[in-house]
């Protein structure tokens, strides 16, 4: 598996990816009921031209995009609610996905761990992500890098309760 920053040609399958992994979650809110977050994840290339911001991309030895994940390097342009987009001295990083066909292999632990690194390069403090109770299965994991709750950082969006969790670096 090798993790780089994503190409403008890889883009569109990141975001049809995206899709169909957000929206098989069982529970998780349809396209119907947010249109405009659907629609965000659909066009994600858009997201690179936020400063401080880096979509990842993890590939097979065949060159398949196995995963992504958006990275920030500075929390102002991490886009959520609550109070993370505050927090200094912090990265963070969201909409992390793999394709089903690659579940298993390491591959979410691997672009969180390219985060951590990265965040670590950018003298960061600590690093904040979100989770909701839809995505709960990728909690042990990033329990097991060391993240921790941090209610403080909890939000609603649209009536979906989203959890914050810390690694202090």
């Amino acid at each position: 598996m090798k993790i780089r920053k994503a190409q403008p040609n890889e883009f569109e399958p990141i975001g049809k990816l995206l899709v169909e992994v957000y929206s098989s979650l069982e529970g998780f809110p349809n396209q119907n009921e947010q249109p405009d977050y659907y629609e965000m994840l659909l066009n994600i290339g858009e997201i690179t031209n936020k400063p401080n911001t880096q979509l990842l991309v993890a590939l097979s030895d065949k060159e398949e995009v196995m995963g992504a994940v958006v990275y920030f390097s500075d929390m102002s342009s991490y886009g959520s609610g609550g109070t993370a987009t505050t927090m200094k001295k912090a990265s963070g990083f969201r909409l992390l996905a793999v394709d089903p066909e690659f579940r298993g292999r390491g591959v979410g632990k691997g672009l969180s761990i390219a985060c951590i690194k990265q965040a670590r390069k950018d003298g960061n403090n600590e690093i904040i992500i979100h989770s909701t109770e839809f995505m709960k299965l990728a909690w042990s994991m990033y329990e097991k890098l060391g993240f921790k709750r941090s209610q403080d950082l909890d939000f609603i969006q649209k009536e979906l309760p989203v959890y914050g969790f810390r690694l202090k670096l």
